[in-house]
C-alpha cells in the first residue's frame, strides 16, 4: 500500500506539473501548452477575428500553414523553418493528431527541433481521453525514444532536456516504485540542465519547484519505503521549492495560476501565513481561462476558508 501511495506521489511530481503554464480545452479534456502562441489561439477560437490584424508575422505564417494542412495531415517539401512554424501553430491550436502526423514524417531526422516536438506530440496523443491503454503505453515509450534521439543530436537543446524529464516521468509509470524513484534523480538533472541552457524558461523552473515540493512533503512512512529501495532517496526542502517558484515568477510574472497557488502553499508549509495568504488570494483572483485555472481557484478558495 505504501509503495502504491509513493508511486502516486511521484507521478504527481511531474505529471501534474507537466500540464503547467497555459491551456486550452478540447475534446472534453484540458490540454496544456507551453507556447508563445497562446493569445493568438485564444483570439482565433473566441471569434475575435479583428485581433488577427495585430498578430506578429510568425503567427500569420502559422495561420496560413494551418489552412494548408487542413486538407491533409501530411505535408511534404516544406523547409525546416516553415515546418517548425506550422508545428508550433498546430500545437497552440491543440490540433494534436494533425501535429503528430506532420512531425511523424521527420522521425528519422537529425534535427533535435523536430524530434523533441515529435516526442511532445506523441505524449499528447497518449494523453488523449479515448486512447486505449496498449496504444497509450506504446506512444509513451515512443515519445521517450524520440526525445532521447533529440538529445543525442543536440545535447545543448534546452527544450529537449525539459521534455526528456517529462517523458521519463511518464515512462516511470510503467516501471514500478524502484524505477520511478530511480528516475527522479535523472529527471531533476535534466530539468536543471534545461534551466542552465535557458534560464528564462518559467515552466522548467515551475516543474523543478514542484519536484522539490513533492519530495519535501513526503510523509515519513513514504520516505521509509524509499529508503528501503535506495540508501539515499531523493530529498528536498520547502525552501528549495520556494526558490524555483519565485524565480519562475520573476522571469514571467503572473504566467500561471498554479505557480501562484504553489507559492501560497509553500509559504504555508514554511509557517509564513501572511505571505501564504497573499499568494493564495492572487491565485483565487487569477482569470479562469482554463479548466485548471478553475481548479486552482477552487483549491485557493478552500485553503483561504481554513485560514481566515
Amino acid at each position: 500500500m505504501a509503495g502504491t501511495v509513493l508511486i502516486r506521489c511521484m507521478s504527481r511530481t511531474l505529471l501534474s506539473a507537466a500540464h503547467g503554464a497555459k491551456g486550452f480545452r478540447t475534446r472534453g479534456t484540458t490540454r496544456f501548452y507551453w507556447t508563445t502562441f497562446r493569445r493568438t489561439a485564444i483570439a482565433l477560437t473566441s471569434g475575435r477575428a479583428a485581433f488577427l490584424v495585430g498578430l506578429p508575422t510568425l503567427s500569420c505564417l502559422g495561420y496560413e500553414a494551418y489552412h494548408r494542412v487542413q486538407s491533409s495531415a501530411v505535408v511534404h517539401a516544406l523547409e525546416k523553418e516553415e515546418v517548425l512554424e506550422q508545428a508550433d501553430y498546430l500545437y497552440s491550436c491543440a490540433e494534436t493528431e494533425k501535429l503528430y502526423q506532420l512531425l511523424l514524417q521527420y522521425k528519422d531526422s537529425d534535427e533535435a527541433e523536430f524530434l523533441w516536438r515529435l516526442a511532445r506530440a506523441s505524449r499528447d496523443m497518449a494523453l488523449m481521453p479515448d486512447m486505449e491503454d496498449k496504444q497509450k503505453k506504446e506512444l509513451t515509450f515512443e515519445g521517450f525514444e524520440y526525445v532521447k534521439k533529440a538529445l543525442e543530436k543536440d545535447e545543448k537543446c534546452s527544450a529537449a532536456h525539459k521534455w526528456y524529464a517529462i517523458c521519463l516521468s511518464d515512462v516511470g509509470d510503467y516501471l514500478g516504485v524502484k524505477g520511478k524513484i530511480g528516475n527522479a534523480y535523472i529527471i531533476r538533472d535534466h530539468l536543471e540542465k534545461a534551466i542552465e541552457l535557458n534560464p528564462k524558461d518559467a515552466t522548467s523552473l515551475h516543474i523543478l519547484g514542484y519536484w522539490c515540493f513533492a519530495f519535501a512533503e513526503l510523509p515519513w512512512y513514504q520516505r521509509k519505503v524509499a529508503a528501503v529501495i535506495f540508501s539515499s532517496p531523493p530529498v528536498s526542502t520547502y525552501e528549495e521549492a520556494l526558490q524555483f517558484f519565485q524565480k519562475a515568477e520573476e522571469v514571467d510574472p503572473n504566467f500561471y495560476s498554479k505557480n501562484l497557488l504553489m507559492l501560497g502553499k509553500t509559504y504555508l508549509s514554511m509557517k509564513e501565513k501572511e505571505k501564504g495568504l497573499l499568494f493564495l488570494t492572487r491565485a483565487k483572483e487569477y482569470p479562469a481561462h482554463t479548466l485548471e485555472d478553475k481548479e486552482v481557484h477552487k483549491e485557493a478558495v478552500e485553503l483561504l476558508k481554513k485560514l481566515v
